[in-house]
């Protein structure tokens, strides 16, 4: 919002300048004269003037100019002050304390925390020293301050005492530094911030009370109409009570009364029996009333069952109608009363009402921020734009325009205009049927208002938008790849040079600031294609710049070198104007967004520090204090500020934020305990933090375990809170075990938090389905054993064949085929996700990683081989000869393949039949121990394997007669069997008398297998087993978490439902005897020695139960550092008083510029503040 003119309040309008700009779009310089009303008396040419006047507090005009030399010197002092200060955060602690100790008959005031009024006072003093060189952005951001500050009582004398609070304390910070001409800027500047705060509260602060409270009643629905009837009667009360105050009586005429009266139920009904039920669109004679214009038009009834399909909504009342006749439904909220008064009204073919329809509750909810107003005005007009065909705006304020009819009559009748007098004459007809026991003249003022406003901001940019599209796309597209280098480089020189401060925030190389260049051609090109979906990227893209910590100050003056850099690339008007509009409300939105999300908790993720971090949830209410870790939203865009934590590398932050969420806090009435808002909101924050920061996987899970202090009986009561870790928010299995055993992290999977929950699943759901599932493949075995080692090693009776038969048949149809079934059906799921690994650049699908797959393929692949070297199959053609299903048949070496096969099938149904070890923690923690130890083993055969190959043919090249080192191969064999004592004494004897040579080789291979290998061996397997034997335990819990995970995924729906209602997670848990707490959690009772606990782990609090308030500061968080830290800053502050104070004549007798008499300073300071000079000497 811009110009709210006239003094004396009469035309009381907003209008929108289309040059004008404000702190966030940077380029109001290149608007020369248009951006200073033409209005303004002669300032420029007296600024003594101007400065003088303003050393006074004014709220009879809204209008004013400065010296742009004087302003400069504000500016100047404002960034030295934050400099002083060592940046935003301490400059704005600073001036709360010096307003905060001036005004003690004001601290009651100040109701919000500390670091929040800092951030406040920092970010609405930045905004008004920003614009104060520009008349018209210094108007649009005080009056947007201004409609913030409707609720407090600014007065002059009030408005003294805070700018001589602030002055006094840039005086002691900046000594000789500030400046006599900014000491009077500075003045001037806040003089008339602090006028235009009373003047808006007197002039607009009724209407935009009156326009919430009747848009919040409009937009309630119908069911909640009776149970909000209190609270709307008090609206109204404080409503007229504010009119009283500033001396307006809430006006209800006589016609409004009548006409609501007459639009009963009865009266309704009485029509709609008179027509028999039949739809509208037919004259009704006249009106029984009309409008409060008094004049006649034609008048029609339509009922809202005739309107499309499309306009209806599930929210409407239904009212039933005599004779069986359908019944009739009635609009209760605001868009739907919208369109079926626009329907009736015969602008149901205008669709860009319904463009303008799905902003306006943006526009109104808005209506006391003028940025955000006219923000939503710009995009509006960017939508508008874009609809095809003529866009009538006087039409949308007669489409709601209306009857007073009640919002329960089934039929309404409206007044067709007749001419643009009854348009005007009839307003906000949806409004009024929603709102009709509230409504009188105020609210027509009130809305008329509004509209009016948005009408004038809508109109200045109207039909613009599409040719400077166009003009910006031929510019873009003209660009060569030379002119785009230059305008980059361009822009980004004349940036720094303007703020070289922003050198510390562009540090990355050049290819990613060009990079950025061009996002932001795209995204102005963008904005007129699709503003909507623009807005929705750019607030995303605002709230990174949050967790950037990029200062607003430096969007303007990127934008005005962006706008000059195109100037000089250039000549068409409209291109430069399409590309510094479109900019100018990205920068609107990105400043928006960043300052909405700019809390003080995310400020606290920037610096890294759980000091910060506690500091600033502290003042959070209790009932919000999780959500204030877990959510920032800025319109639809939202961002988590402890998923930011962890992106940004804050990790000590992160932790912080873990620890205070899984806290449990307790006052006299409830429990306080943000897990479930913890993983509500971040229902995947373990396998976040398994990706991205492990370690903090520990502080996690530590906090959703309680342990009693108290230990009754040996035995200590301790409350596990993992309904979370085993179901998700649909009731279904978590995903939780499986990312941990993803992790294959050993210790985190040992937690007792993890132990508890895993055993749970695997003793009361996975451990029975898993033995269901491997009895089959034992029965299996059984009948492998029965039919190779036990009935088939001879050609016994007949009956023993027919035994032999069909066990064989068994495994080659139940156990062979099965296995078959499953690794098709693994090998296709794997394809088809694309779970393709590769192993020495070999694709291998990803099942066959898993050892318990693998070896069901290599046991397939040998039955596949046994089946086809099967004897009984061969000699069933000698059935005569041999008799049935006999083994004689077979050549010798038939039988032996098929001997061998069977022999390896045995090994591996028995190594396949090793899982069943995950039974006993013990037994599998040493049967992964035996595995992990192989790896040492297979290098001590190789090496092996290495002497006897070299020492076998060295004695093979030898001149000898030996026969058992004739040839290498009887070599090796020779020298495997003296390694394994196995060759004969004897033997031995002749081979070492035969030769010098081969005696020699035979001692040092000897030597070398026997005592260096065997013994390295040894200390290889004690050293391997030393660093597995910690973990082992945690290895065979990931081995069965694995199988938990497979075997839970594979049960019923009803038999999970079984098992959660057998874990009672809806019940409370008792902390201690009589104490009931939580739900959500298993409580067990652990011997008291395991895990000593001498300090009790709920915090608890007095005071107030009240969910709105903060809780009471906690002794435990405040260390001695923090005291000392707090002394120290105590006493280095009184020392800087101390030494100012000894050089303050210097400060004092600092003669200010020509035309800046020092006396004004003093007469300027004791306007209007009488009591700012007790509060100023109070303080110092």
């Amino acid at each position: 919002m811009s110009d709210i003119s006239d003094e004396n309040g009469e035309t009381d309008e907003i209008e929108e300048e289309d040059a004008s700009e404000d702190a966030a779009s940077g380029d109001g310089d290149e608007l020369g004269d248009d951006t200073i009303p033409n209005e303004l008396p002669a300032e420029e040419e007296d600024t003594d003037k101007n400065v003088q006047k303003h050393l006074e507090v004014h709220d009879a005009t809204f209008e004013a100019y400065f010296p742009p030399d004087v302003m400069q010197e504000v500016q100047d002092a404002w960034h030295i002050f934050i400099t002083q200060l060592n940046g935003r955060d301490a400059a704005g602690e600073a001036i709360y304390a010096a307003v905060f100790d001036a005004a003690p008959s004001l601290q009651s005031l100040f109701k919000t925390a500390r670091s929040v009024m800092a951030m406040r006072f920092m970010n609405g003093l930045t905004s008004i020293v920003s614009a104060a060189h520009n008349a018209q952005q210094l108007k649009t951001s005080s009056l947007s301050l201004g409609f913030q500050h409707l609720d407090l009582e600014v007065t002059a004398p009030r408005v003294g005492i805070f700018r001589e609070a602030i002055v006094e304390l840039f005086e002691m910070e900046l000594g000789a530094r500030f400046s006599t001409k900014a000491k009077l800027g500075l003045q001037a500047v806040l003089n008339y911030s602090g006028g235009a705060f009373i003047y808006i509260r007197r002039e607009y602060a009724s209407r935009i009370r009156v326009i919430q409270r009747s848009w919040k009643t409009a937009n309630k629905s119908s069911t909640d109409e009776a149970g909000d009837q209190d609270a709307e009667e008090e609206d109204k009360a404080s409503g007229e009570a504010d009119a009283k105050q500033e001396g307006e009586e809430p006006a209800v005429t006589a016609e409004t009364t009548a006409a609501t009266e007459n639009h009963t139920a009865k009266d309704v009904q009485a029509r709609w029996e008179s027509l028999g039920g039949a739809a509208a669109n037919r004259p009704h004679g006249t009106c029984a009333s009309s409008v409060a214009s008094g004049l006649s038009a034609s008048c029609f009834v339509m009922t809202f069952l005739d309107l499309p399909t499309s306009q209806g909504h599930a929210s409407t009342k239904t009212m039933a109608t005599k004779d069986g006749k359908a019944p009739v439904k009635v609009p209760t909220t605001f868009n739907e009363m919208f369109l079926f008064n626009a329907a009736v009204m015969g602008f149901a073919e205008s669709g860009w009402m319904t463009l303008v329809l799905d902003q306006f509750h943006n526009i109104v909810t808005n209506v006391a921020n003028s940025y955000r107003l006219q923000e939503e005005c710009d995009v509006l007009t960017l939508v508008l734009d874009k609809h095809e065909g003529q866009v009538h705006l006087s039409e949308f304020k007669a489409a709601s325009e209306c009857t007073k009819a009640s919002p329960s009559a089934c039929i309404l009748v409206f007044q067709v205009p007749s001419s643009a007098r009854v348009v005007k004459a009839v307003m906000l007809s949806s409004l009024r049927s929603l709102v009709p026991k509230e409504w009188d003249s105020e609210h027509e003022v009130a809305w008329n208002w509004l509209w009016e406003n948005v009408e004038r901001m809508l109109k200045s940019h109207m039909g613009k938008p599409h040719s400077q599209e166009k003009a910006l796309e031929r510019f873009i597209s003209g660009l060569s790849p030379d002119d785009i280098t230059i305008l980059r480089r361009t822009i980004y020189q004349k940036f720094f040079q303007v703020a070289p401060a922003g050198q510390d925030h562009f540090k990355q190389s050049t290819t990613r600031l060009y990079f950025i260049a061009d996002k932001i051609f795209e995204m102005t090109m963008e904005m007129f294609h699709s503003p909507r979906m623009m807005v929705e990227d750019i607030s995303a893209l605002g709230l990174r710049h949050v967790g950037y910590a990029i200062p607003t100050e430096l969007f303007a003056p990127f934008v005005s070198c962006a706008v000059e850099a195109v100037r000089t690339m250039t000549t068409d008007e409209v291109a430069e104007a399409a590309f510094r509009w479109s900019l100018t409300l990205i920068s609107k939105i990105l400043v928006r967004t960043i300052l909405e999300g700019s809390t003080i908790v995310m400020k606290a993720i920037n610096t890294n520090q759980a000091k910060a971090l506690k500091k600033a949830v502290s003042i959070a209410p209790r009932s919000k204090r999780a959500m204030e870790l877990l959510n920032i939203t800025v319109g639809t865009q939202s961002i988590s500020p402890f998923y930011w934590a962890i992106e940004s590398g804050s990790l000590e932050c992160a932790r912080a934020m873990i620890q205070d969420l899984l806290t449990i806090r307790a006052d006299r009435d409830s429990y306080y305990y943000g897990a479930d808002s913890l993983f509500t909101r971040h229902p995947e924050v373990v396998q976040r933090l398994c990706a991205v920061a492990p370690q903090l996987l520990w502080p996690l899970l530590d906090g959703l375990v309680w342990r009693s202090r108290q230990a009754l009986g040996g035995k200590r009561r301790v409350n596990y809170y993992v309904k979370n870790l085993v179901q998700d928010l649909s009731g279904n299995f978590n995903m939780t075990l499986e990312w941990l055993v993803e992790r294959h992290d050993p210790k985190i999977i040992c937690h007792p938090a993890v132990v508890i929950f895993a055993d749970l699943l695997w003793t009361r759901l996975a451990q029975y389905n898993f033995l269901l599932s491997r009895c089959y493949f034992l029965f299996s075995l059984c009948v492998f054993i029965a039919g190779q080692a036990i009935l088939g090693r001879t050609d016994g009776s007949f009956e023993e064949r027919i035994g032999t038969f069909c066990c064989r048949i068994f495994i080659y149809l139940g156990s062979m085929c099965r296995l078959l079934y499953s690794q098709i059906r693994l090998l296709y799921e794997d394809i088809k996700t694309g779970a393709i690994e590769r192993v020495y650049r070999i694709p291998i699908p990803a099942y066959l990683l898993n050892p318990q797959d693998f070896g069901n393929l290599m046991l397939l692949i040998i039955l596949m081989f046994m089946c086809a070297q099967e004897p009984i199959l061969h000699c069933l053609s000698h059935t005569e000869e041999f008799g049935l299903f006999n083994l004689k048949c077979a050549d010798t070496s038939h039988k032996d393949i098929y001997a061998v096969f069977s022999g390896v099938a045995m090994l591996l149904y028995w190594l396949l039949l090793i899982n069943f070890s995950i039974f006993s923690m013990q037994i599998s923690a040493f049967v992964l121990v035996c595995g992990r130890v192989l790896t040492e083993v297979f290098l001590f055969l190789l090496a092996a394997l290495f002497l006897l190959v070299s020492f076998a043919t060295a004695i093979a090249a030898m001149n000898h007669s030996l026969k058992d080192f004739s040839r290498i191969d009887k070599g090796m064999e020779t020298l495997l069997e003296m390694t394994l004592s196995m060759y004969p004494n004897e033997a031995l004897k002749e081979v070492l008398t035969q030769s010098v040579w081969v005696e020699i080789c035979i001692v040092l291979f000897t030597v070398l297998i026997s005592v260096v290998f065997l013994n390295l061996l040894v200390a290889q397997l004690n050293q391997a087993y030393s660093l597995v034997h910690e973990d082992m335990q945690g290895y065979a819990r990931l081995t069965r978490g694995s199988i938990i995970v497979s075997t839970v995924e594979a049960v019923s729906r009803k038999r999970w439902a079984t098992f959660l209602q057998s874990l009672g997670f809806d019940q409370r848990l008792e902390f201690n005897e009589g104490d009931i707490g939580l739900a959500g959690g298993i409580q067990v009772f652990e011997p008291a020695n395991t895990n000593p606990t001498t300090v009790e782990t709920v915090r608890r609090f007095g005071g107030s139960t009240a969910p709105g308030v903060p809780w009471p500061e906690d002794p435990l968080d405040t260390a001695d550092d923090d005291r000392l830290e707090k002394l120290e800053k105590i006493v280095v502050k009184a020392m800087k008083t101390i030494t100012d104070k000894k050089g303050g004549s210097m400060g004092t007798g600092f003669s200010g510029v020509s035309g800046f008499p020092s006396s004004a300073s003093g007469s300027g300071m004791s306007s209007g503040a009488g009591s700012s000079d007790s509060g100023g000497r109070g303080r110092a």
